[in-house]
């Protein structure tokens, strides 16, 4: 088993139904030598015509993204797919979790496809529907599950957000982390305390740099350890329980990484997600979402000097795009996604062949009651004063 307790698959080949991802590519793919790849996504995606909508992922590669008809994060994208309801197929160029969210937002005669269902997320392989639901029983027997408001990020499986739906919880976005905790935190009084799924780096750079709480009111549960590891004690003085997750990419970044570069460059700004490690980004300037990411940098004067903790391929695109700019990477070496690289262009070929042929491949399907109870935690993060939605 993995740490993240996740069996070792060949890519393409078997499944584990208890995984937020598949790993099931049924047909054959076209060689990715094919020299006419590009012309038949082309053809494909004109014959499709106004049944097809194409999202595409900052952190896809670029030969997925020239084929997008819209870019950003996974929560703008699911509510773009949910905006056009005319488009019969909505192919979603990302992860498993992003593809179930466009599932539950969008109509029922519209038609999730993910391009290759081995493209998951790590993060939210960490937190499992039986893991989370003997977390809470847990919390029950010590005492405090009265007490506690779940928020999850909206890197989670749909079932995750289903649980959050049913518990009286709410969805995030790294963008809305701040405004969702604060609401979390006045549901049930001045004893309040929030479980939060799956990424201990976002909760806790929330709870402690946004609304002031202190590490020692952060608890981390392990799913793997009896009772999460943590003490009825613990659990009595602290604010915030955080699960043992992480992203795969930004959990890489490193302080000592920040001090070299900024030996090196002079006038550096480091740039980060808050999905890195709480030391990465005591050392940052400026700490926010991709979509914050991307606009820091379209506004940054010309000459300044950036070091930017996020996916590579956005950070290469953004390099790319403003030349002007001494743009570098946070790490020293090669970061992608390993899951979100999985859409290549033989798979979006492949997809969209198959749809011209009339035969719909890798829907992603979220059943009714889950779709129920997730759309209720997805409607409380809409309800949310300020900027709810955006990633």
């Amino acid at each position: 088993m993995t740490t993240v307790d996740l069996p070792l698959l060949p890519l393409g080949r078997g499944t584990d139904p208890l995984s937020e991802r598949g790993v099931d590519c049924p047909g054959d793919l076209p060689a990715a030598s094919d020299p006419d790849l590009v012309a038949r996504a082309r053809a494909a995606k004109a014959a499709l015509g106004d049944r097809l909508f194409v999202l595409g992922h900052h952190y896809q590669r670029d030969e997925v993204i020239e084929f997008a008809d819209v870019t950003g994060d996974s929560f703008k994208l699911a509510r773009d797919a949910a905006a056009r309801p005319e488009a019969e197929f909505i192919v979603f160029c990302g992860v498993h979790f992003m593809a179930e969210s466009a599932d539950i937002l969008t109509g029922p005669d519209q038609q999730v496809i993910l391009p290759d269902l081995a493209a998951g997320c790590s993060m939210a392989d960490m937190a499992r529907i039986a893991q989370v639901e003997r977390a809470w029983e847990a919390l029950a027997a010590a005492g405090v599950q009265d007490v506690v408001v779940p928020v999850t990020y909206m890197n989670s499986s749909a079932d995750i957000k289903a649980f959050c739906g049913r518990n009286g919880g709410v969805v995030c976005t790294s963008s809305n982390a701040e405004v969702a905790l604060d609401w979390a935190f006045a549901q049930k009084g001045a004893d309040t305390k929030v479980l939060f799924l799956p990424d201990q780096h976002l909760g806790r750079n929330t709870a402690v740099l946004k609304l002031g709480y202190s590490l020692d009111e952060c608890v981390v549960w392990n799913p793997h350890k009896p009772d999460g590891g943590v003490s009825p004690e613990e659990l009595a003085k602290a604010k915030i329980i955080l699960w043992k997750g992480h992203c795969s990419v930004h959990g890489r970044f490193t302080t000592d990484v920040v001090d070299e570069l900024r030996a090196k460059v002079p006038d550096l700004n480091v740039l980060v997600h808050p999905e890195c490690q709480h030391e990465v980004v005591l050392k940052a300037d400026l700490v926010g979402s991709t979509e914050f990411i991307i606009k820091t940098i379209e506004a940054a004067p010309a000459g300044s000097s950036w070091a930017i903790g996020t996916e590579l391929n956005l950070v290469q695109r953004l390099a790319n795009a403003h030349p002007d700019k001494n743009i570098m990477f946070l790490d020293r070496n090669v970061c992608y996604c390993s899951t979100m690289n999985r859409i290549d262009l033989p798979h979006f070929v492949w997809a969209l062949e198959n749809l011209v042929e009339g035969v719909v491949v890798n829907q992603i399907k979220v059943d009714p009651q889950t779709e129920a109870d997730a759309l209720t935690a997805l409607q409380r993060m809409l309800d949310l004063p300020g900027k709810t939605h955006r990633d």
